[in-house]
């Protein structure tokens, strides 16, 4: 089913007009003093960081707050994760971010908007260049020893964003912005609480022509200037919230998400001829998203018994509709040559959660968590594969999978003496396939902190995580391999974080992971295969201080090994998983609201492979890259101005082979307050 963009924008557009209208009439009584985190929408998150100290103490968890998204001017959810240790953001032939991390690919990773899956239900994989920021209070990132309340899938991690609502008053934004690639950018949000009741809605609408590459940029026949082709983008993004308390322990809420658009997939600037071999080379793929649209909603509720019972729930529905078309060449207007094609594909998720949380005080605390979730997949078009003599005719296809997966977890933390926590935690998960065998797969962790003593902290946690093949993998015609058993991830982490005199800290995390059952495709097979066992280590450095109250730095490096541990494997390690990154960060801010930022991302020593065995190896070139910000603020805060630039200097580089990255792209802006 498709929610035409008229009816959405016309319902948003009431909504707006209904809130607005509430909130201009006066309250008839001073509002209750709100004991719940101000302006941040905690109701559908899935563990709730100041109730479940323990289990986010003892693993790794970074947060990325809604004044980091302001420092750097982040637009999108990729941009403002890439700065994160542990965290790779790159783009290949897909055209699309991929959020990596720890050296798992994005399919490895849940995405959650306030507790709701993202995931596409294809291939497990996000597109985070459609998810903006201007809605986004915080986002939590928790690495592989993630509590087992999130479920099976998130082998790699946990993105859950977080958004805002509404606080006291009427308050809003509005801005706009201009860029190189005749790129365009508006920006809105307004939000408001009064007694019970909050409401919060935002929109965004980002358009570029296309994006320009460096100037050491050398054209090839593929490419023959700075503007980078087929690489034209847009997308309009609209959000909303409400929140409603009929009592004090009885809490309400609804989010809505709605996005469109459309972009185009820039093909590989190198290619493999008779003349000319190139091992490495995708070959030239003309394909453009003519049309995408997503819709998001979801309803939760929390109600605290009397006594030490908690009940939380949600119930989600999430789909995602695209338009894909691959054309014979670079005119983008025909369809006649093999395996061109047109797909009309939808990802469907419904789901609900139940939470069952019971506080014991100094016995610590239990939660129960059942969900069940429904995935389908729906594909129609036609493609050219039917060969005729020496042509290929266009053949009809209408394919619908789907499959249930439901999951059981219980959790306890306990505080035995006040600077050491515990956590254990057990989880289930069962894959009810409509065809093939079913699955079954239990995981676990365990975790411990301790404060040796004030401001200095060690912890370690270890964690079993599945994740079940997708539908693409499974049963996609041509690829889909039906076997195919669930991957099977063991994290382990040890860390220590220390605070340091002039408010700063310091800390360094050591992590390791073996995979089995790991998915992919042979490089000289079409159908995807489990291979035996690959393995992530590597250590993480992180540093911050503000020792002076109008400056701010940080430090993020990450070290990481890789290996392909299986029997007569020709890889030594992992293609596209950088060794070394490197990130730093700063911002100065005068007296007078004029404040600077900078940040720098050094990615080196990473590798990648021929497309055929016998494999070649070949190194990709190290990288650095330096982005600026400059922003005055008027008015006592109404009005902001800003200046910046991405890749400063222009570096020429590459995260995939044959895929250049932008340029300098430098852009300016305005936002008023209210």
């Amino acid at each position: 089913m498709h929610m035409p963009k008229k009816v959405f924008s016309g319902l948003f557009m009431s909504f707006l007009v209904i809130m607005a209208s509430i909130w201009a009439v006066p309250a008839l009584s001073a509002a209750e003093p709100d004991k719940k985190e101000e302006g941040v929408y905690t109701l559908g998150e899935v563990v709730v960081s100041a109730s479940r100290e323990v289990v986010e103490g003892a693993g790794t968890v970074r947060e990325i707050t809604a004044e980091d998204i302001q420092n750097k001017d982040a637009r999108t959810l990729d941009q403002a994760l890439e700065l994160l240790p542990g965290v790779e953001i790159r783009i290949g032939a897909q055209g699309i971010p991929r959020v990596d991390l720890h050296g798992f690919r994005s399919r490895h990773v849940l995405l959650l908007l306030d507790g709701a899956p993202l995931n596409s239900t294809y291939d497990g994989q996000f597109d985070p260049s459609i998810i903006p920021t201007e809605n986004i209070a915080r986002i939590k990132v928790s690495y592989g020893a993630n509590s087992v309340l999130y479920g099976q899938g998130g082998m790699g991690g946990v993105i859950n964003i977080i958004t805002k609502k509404g606080k006291k008053g009427l308050q809003g934004m509005a801005s706009g912005e201009i860029g190189e690639g005749t790129q365009r950018v508006g920006r809105f949000n307004v939000g408001g609480a009064q007694k019970n009741m909050d409401f919060f809605a935002s929109g965004s609408m980002a358009a570029r022509r296309d994006f320009p590459l460096a100037d050491d940029f050398t054209p090839t026949p593929l490419q023959s200037d700075r503007s980078r082709e087929n690489s034209d983008n847009r997308r309009n993004n609209l959000f909303g919230n409400i929140g409603y308390s009929p009592t004090e322990d009885w809490d309400l809420g609804l989010v809505a998400s709605f996005v469109n658009g459309h972009f185009g997939i820039p093909p590989s600037t190198e290619q493999s001829t008779k003349t000319d071999p190139d091992p490495f080379a995708n070959n030239p793929k003309y394909e453009r998203v003519n049309n995408f649209e997503g819709f998001n909603t979801q309803f939760s509720t929390r109600y605290d018994l009397p006594g030490p019972l908690e009940i939380r729930g949600w119930a989600y529905f999430n789909q995602y509709d695209e338009l894909r078309t691959r054309y014979d060449d670079d005119n983008y207007n025909s369809m006649t040559a093999k395996n061109t094609y047109f797909e009309d594909g939808t990802s469907k998720t419904w789901g609900g959660t139940l939470q069952t949380a019971m506080d014991l005080t100094s016995l610590g605390d239990f939660t129960l968590a059942l969900d069940a979730q429904k995935q389908e997949y729906d594909s129609r078009g036609k493609i050219r594969d039917v060969k005729t003599g020496s042509d290929y005719e266009l053949r009809n296809f209408d394919n619908y999978w789907s499959m249930w997966i439901y999951s059981a977890s219980l959790e306890y933390e306990v505080k035995p003496v006040d600077r050491l926590g515990v956590v254990l935690g057990y989880g289930h998960y069962w894959q009810d396939k409509k065809s093939g065998p079913n699955e079954n797969k239990g995981s676990y962790m365990a975790g411990v902190y301790y404060d040796i003593v004030q401001g200095t902290r060690v912890r370690g946690a270890f964690a079993k995580k599945i994740r079940f093949p997708s539908i693409r993998q499974l049963y996609q015609i041509n690829e889909g391999n039906p076997d195919l058993v669930p991957e099977t991830a063991y994290n382990y982490e040890l860390g220590v974080e220390q605070m340091l005199p002039l408010n700063s800290r310091v800390a360094l995390t050591g992590f390791l992971c073996d995979v089995d059952n790991y998915i992919e495709k042979p490089p000289d097979d079409d159908y995807f295969q489990n291979y035996d066992k690959y393995r992530f280590q590597g250590i993480e450095l992180t540093a911050e201080t503000r020792f002076i109250e109008s400056l701010m730095l940080r430090l993020g490096y990450t070290f990481m090994d890789t290996k392909d541990k299986s029997p007569g494997s020709q890889k030594e390690e992992l293609q596209y998983r950088p060794r070394h990154k490197l990130t730093l960060e700063g911002k100065y801010t005068f007296y007078f609201g004029f404040s600077a930022y900078a940040n720098i991302i050094y990615n080196a020593d990473q590798v990648y492979y021929s497309r055929s065995e016998p494999l070649q190896k070949r190194d990709l070139d190290n990288f650095a890259v330096v982005n600026v910000k400059f922003d005055q603020t008027l008015f006592n805060g109404l009005l902001d101005l800003y200046v910046g630039a991405d890749n400063l200097f222009d570096k020429y580089y590459e995260e995939s082979y044959g895929f250049p990255a932008a340029g300098r792209t430098i852009y300016g802006g305005l936002a008023v307050h209210f």
